[in-house]
């Protein structure tokens, strides 16, 4: 069987942390390298750490440079970058539309890609606009396969507190049967084992995966 390599960006974050511990005891991957700009002292023997300035064009082609499938689970929030909308930008806009670049100009076949529900370019609110734009941009790649994964309100653990999305699912996750399909909160383990599956799956093209078609496919 040929050797395999899935790379991460974003491996730190709430979806990149399960997608990491999910591909280290997964066999359709050997290799896993991970993109980050700074070190995590990952252990596991199939963990490749690379440390990169992302605005380092050069830097950031080739650390993604040998990959069969990169997943991208990069973001920020407002707290992070102060209110900054350019610094906003260059985290959830910059970092996967160039990332989705040097996966087609290095021949990878096959990108994923956390958006989120209500991505539109047209939208009015900062967060789906600048996520439509994204996609958008993304989907201009010349990529074999491209997917996207469009999440309502994450649920799980994560290393940092945050306030509105703490209450979003103190009040959401018990109404959930009251709430559309595609709005539902989800597990981000389940978007991460959807996220591998349908990276090893026979899919071409674009497409865009919600709620009900992460559910399906994390369970196959």
């Amino acid at each position: 069987m040929a050797q395999k390599t899935a790379t991460i960006i974003g491996a730190t974050g709430l979806i990149g942390s399960h997608l990491l511990q999910q591909l280290q005891v997964s066999d359709a991957f050997d290799t896993i390298k991970v993109i980050g700009r700074r070190t995590a002292g990952y252990k596991n023997p199939k963990t490749e750490e690379l440390v990169i300035d992302f605005e380092d064009e050069a830097a950031f082609k080739k650390a993604i440079k040998g990959s069969d499938a990169v997943f991208c689970a990069v973001g920020t929030t407002n707290k992070k970058v102060n209110g900054n909308k350019t610094a906003y930008r260059k985290v959830d806009f910059d970092i996967p539309v160039n990332a989705a670049r040097f996966t087609a100009e290095t021949g990878c076949n096959i990108f994923a890609i956390i958006s989120a529900v209500g991505a539109d370019s047209n939208s009015k609110n900062f967060y789906t606009r600048l996520k439509g734009e994204m996609e958008e941009a993304v989907q201009q790649q010349n990529i074999s396969t491209l997917l996207i994964f469009r999440p309502s309100l994450l649920l799980g653990k994560r290393n940092e507190t945050r306030i509105a999305e703490s209450l979003g699912k103190w009040i959401m996750k018990p109404l959930s049967f009251l709430i559309p399909a595609r709005m539902k909160p989800i597990e981000a383990e389940d978007i991460a084992k959807a996220m591998i599956h349908a990276a090893n799956s026979d899919l071409k093209g674009n497409h865009i995966f919600h709620y009900p078609e992460i559910k399906t496919m994390q369970r196959i």
